[in-house]
Order: structure tokens, then C-alpha cells, then sequence
């Protein structure tokens, strides 16, 4: 993308009543709303931040909007990715956007891309686009547009939730500094949770989408300040915003002068985590038991220890009898009540967590130690149909 976006598509009759609103604005007016018009912009998820950027970039007129997704729509998406309605629900997201984005905006044209992001589709799609925006929910693809837009001279309108928190900034390395200045490495796997796991506050996802749609409209006009350098932070809890200043890495792997990043790498491999969000655990088979056979094991009177490992307050929704809650955050600290001779069984709300915590129990010698497959939502749907499913 140019300094000064100069390319320009007439404006139609009806297209002068649609942005009327722009037009009155001396920073759009006519030849700003026709750069909108001939601009193109990639959303890489069509989730809970791909619902307002989107919806606001194909409101505001820009001529070409790019969907990247390859999820279908489920109900515990509804609460915060407003751009799906419960029609949807099975149905492909990029198609559901689709459809509510040129009912919004016929003018418009979007393109979807019903496949997953990765190194060796990301420049095929990614190119015939002026710059891209992440809305995207997991480590190994926020690093894959990264180092994407470094290597293409595009700028990445980046922007990330979790609970009640939320990141944007604009990385784009010819001006200042990229992803990777700023987070060299990712985490380490399971430290930081995942919306599936530690939840989100649903109008979270609008707040900042809404700053990331805002931050690309600027760019392809050209005016008012960016957050290029910037990392603006929210906390919806205490209505906080603060701004934190960003430097360029002159080791950065990627966007310094001696870079030894020069090409796409395998994102999921650096990460250690797929490039999903998802529900399902991922470990060895003998390390964790069905709904069904466990039940048939409580049922005979085995000495089982239940374990539940999610937070207190998800004990009011659901939950085992006999269980022992120990949070995952305390199973460290708490390892010393355990007995290593009992059969135990971890469970949580999907597995993930549960899966972690064996982990950390395998680690410190337990052997007898199992962990419920699909957690309590899986026992509620095969076993106990009088349980929420949440």
C-alpha cells in the first residue's frame, strides 16, 4: 500500500446517497470515498473481530473485501460473532459473512476464501489485496500474517481479545516496528487461554474490531494519526485505554536489516499449537477415558477420584458428583493432596485443561491418572442430558 492511496472508481448515483455522510466530511469527501471504493482489503478470520471490521469496511464502501476462514458456524459462536445469526448455525462462516455483508452493502464485492491461512496459500490469497487485517484467534497464524506483510511491504492491522481484554495496533515494518519486534516468540503453549477456554465478553470483540476497521479506513485515506508504533490497550472492565509506545528491534528475525527470516516458515511447528481454536484435546489415546466407560466403572463401585479442574464459578453450571475441585492454576501447588496409588480421573469443560493437568500430574509421577475425553460437556451429551451443555 502507497503513502497516498491515488487510485479512484467513480461513485454511481445510489452510491452518492449510500456515503453521503462521508461525502460531508472534508477528510473523505469525493475523491476519498472513490479511494475507498477502488481499495481491497483481507480480513484473515470471520469470528469475533472479522464481524465488525468487516461489516464496518463493507458499510463504509470498500470496493473489495477478502474473508478468510474455514470454520462453520456454532451456537456458542452467536454470543459475540454477530455477523452469523442462528440460521447459520452448521453452515460455513465465510458464506454466512458473505451473505450479511451484500445485504449491508451490494455494492460492494467479497471473496471468500473457505480454507485454513497457512504458509503455502497465504501470498496466493493475501496478494491481490492493498493491506490485511488479523482478526484472527490463535498464535501461529497471527505470526504467519506477520511476517506475510513484512516480507510483502503491506501494513497488518492487528488486534486480539481475551476476557475482558484488547490489543490493536498497526504493524508495518517499513515504518516501525512489526509483530515480531514486539513478541519475538510466542508464548508458551496453554499459558495464555483461549476464548474457548477462559472466555470473552461478548461486545469485547466489537470494540476493538470497530478500532481495527477504523485504523484501515485511515490508512487507505491517508489522515489523522495511526497506530503505527503504537499498541493501544483495552480493559473493558475499568473503561481503561492506554497507549504504549513501540520500538523497532534491530535483531527482529524478520523486518531488520540482517533478517534470518526471508521466507514463510511452518507457523504451527514454531508455535507448538495448531492454527485453530477448537475444542478438542490433543494427547496420547491411552491417557484418557469415554463418558460411557467411566460411568460403567462409577456404576460397579470402583474407587474413582474425580478431579474437576475448571474455575469455581463453572462449578454452578455443571458438575459431577463426589468430584474434587482443584483449579488447574492451583493443581501445581496442590499436588501434595493427591494420592498416587488412586485411579483418578481429571475432567474440565472440553478436555484441554484436564489434558494439562495430567500432564503436570504424569510429570510428577502419577501413573494411574486419566483424563475424561470431551470433559463434562461430553458426559453431559452421551450420559447426562439434564446438564447444560455450555
Amino acid at each position: 500500500m502507497k503513502d497516498t492511496f491515488s487510485e479512484r472508481s467513480e461513485l454511481t448515483h445510489p452510491e452518492f446517497q449510500r456515503y453521503s455522510r462521508h461525502l460531508l466530511l472534508p477528510e473523505v469527501g469525493l475523491q476519498g470515498q472513490e479511494r475507498l471504493k477502488a481499495s481491497s482489503i483481507l480480513i484473515v478470520g470471520a469470528g469475533g473481530l472479522g464481524s465488525p471490521v468487516s461489516m464496518y469496511l463493507a458499510a463504509a464502501g470498500v470496493g473489495r473485501i477478502g474473508l478468510v476462514d474455514h470454520d462453520v458456524v456454532e451456537l456458542t459462536n452467536l454470543q459475540r460473532q454477530i455477523i452469523h445469526g442462528t440460521s447459520w448455525i452448521g453452515k460455513r462462516k465465510v458464506l454466512s459473512a458473505r451473505d450479511r455483508l451484500l445485504d449491508i452493502n451490494p455494492e460492494v464485492e467479497v471473496v471468500v476464501f473457505d480454507e485454513p491461512f497457512t504458509s503455502e496459500n497465504a501470498e496466493r490469497i493475501s496478494e491481490p489485496f492493498d493491506l490485511l487485517i488479523d482478526a484472527s484467534d490463535n498464535f501461529p497464524t497471527r505470526y504467519l500474517i506477520n511476517d506475510l506483510c513484512v516480507l510483502t511491504g503491506k501494513a497488518n492491522v492487528s488486534g486480539s481479545v481475551s476476557r475482558f481484554d484488547g490489543q490493536v495496533s498497526v504493524f508495518w515494518a517499513e515504518k516501525g516496528p512489526c509483530y515480531r519486534c514486539l513478541f519475538p516468540d510466542p508464548p508458551p503453549a496453554g499459558l495464555i487461554p483461549s476464548c474457548a477456554e477462559g472466555g470473552v465478553l461478548g461486545l469485547l470483540p466489537g470494540t476493538i474490531g470497530t478500532l481495527q476497521a477504523t485504523e484501515a479506513i485511515k490508512l487507505l485515506l491517508g489522515i489523522g494519526t495511526h497506530l503505527i508504533g503504537t499498541l493501544l490497550i483495552y480493559d473493558a472492565l475499568d473503561m481503561r485505554f492506554e497507549m504504549v509506545k513501540l520500538k523497532k528491534n534491530p535483531e527482529c528475525r524478520v523486518c531488520s536489516q540482517n533478517p534470518s527470516i526471508t521466507q514463510l516458515i511452518d507457523y504451527e511447528a514454531f508455535c507448538g499449537v495448531p492454527g485453530h481454536d477448537n475444542d478438542e484435546s490433543s494427547h496420547e489415546p491411552d491417557w484418557e477415558i469415554e463418558p460411557s466407560e467411566l460411568a460403567e466403572r462409577l456404576a460397579t463401585g470402583e474407587p474413582i477420584h474425580l478431579i474437576d479442574v475448571r474455575e469455581p464459578h463453572e462449578l454452578q453450571i455443571s458438575a459431577l458428583p463426589n468430584a474434587d475441585s482443584i483449579p488447574l492454576g492451583s493443581m501445581a501447588s496442590r499436588i501434595e493432596e493427591l494420592d498416587d496409588a488412586e485411579e483418578i480421573v481429571l475432567f474440565c469443560r472440553t478436555g484441554i485443561r484436564s489434558t494439562r493437568a495430567l500432564r503436570l500430574l504424569a510429570g510428577a509421577g502419577f501413573q494411574k491418572t486419566v483424563s475424561l475425553q470431551g470433559g463434562i460437556n461430553a458426559w453431559a451429551r452421551q450420559m447426562d442430558p439434564t446438564l447444560p451443555v455450555y
